[in-house]
């Protein structure tokens, strides 16, 4: 099921961001924040347990970007991650939006073809983006006429 993230799912969410980004991972005062400034934040539960979230932040008139997208890792493979990006997807065309972009490591590839197969395509690519790692970050965008 899918729903708004609220306050209560930040520490179930700390969680599966600890386990997936580790030193990278965001903190319950970057969730907190995200929250407080009124952007669009799903979880995705299942047996009362969240399995993935999502955000995204509409920068009005028509441009918005994905936050994140994150599936615990049993649950991935699973159709989570799509179901969560095909909602964030809605609540950009809900708000008018037409163009929606997104970072992504450059050594997560099931996540780019995920968002390809959604017209995402590779706009450009910030050096060193995720810390410490030093990882870059595609960045990927869908433009809707």
């Amino acid at each position: 099921m899918i729903q708004p993230l609220r306050w209560w799912h930040i520490e179930e969410v700390l969680a599966i961001e600890a386990d997936l980004f580790g030193a990278e991972q965001w903190s319950a005062a970057m969730f907190w924040n995200e929250l407080a400034n009124g952007h669009h934040y799903l979880v995705a539960t299942g047996d009362e347990e969240i399995l993935g979230y999502a955000g995204l932040t509409v920068q009005p008139p028509d441009e918005a970007w994905v936050q994140n997208i994150a599936v615990r890792r049993d649950a991935q493979r699973r159709g989570i991650g799509r179901t969560l990006l095909e909602a964030l997807l809605a609540e950009a065309a809900r708000r008018g939006v037409r163009k929606v972009l997104l970072e992504v490591a450059v050594d997560n590839g099931p996540a780019q073809k995920l968002y390809g197969a959604y017209g995402f395509e590779a706009v450009g690519l910030r050096r060193g983006y995720y810390q410490p790692s030093n990882t870059d970050a595609l960045v990927m965008m869908r433009h809707d006429d």
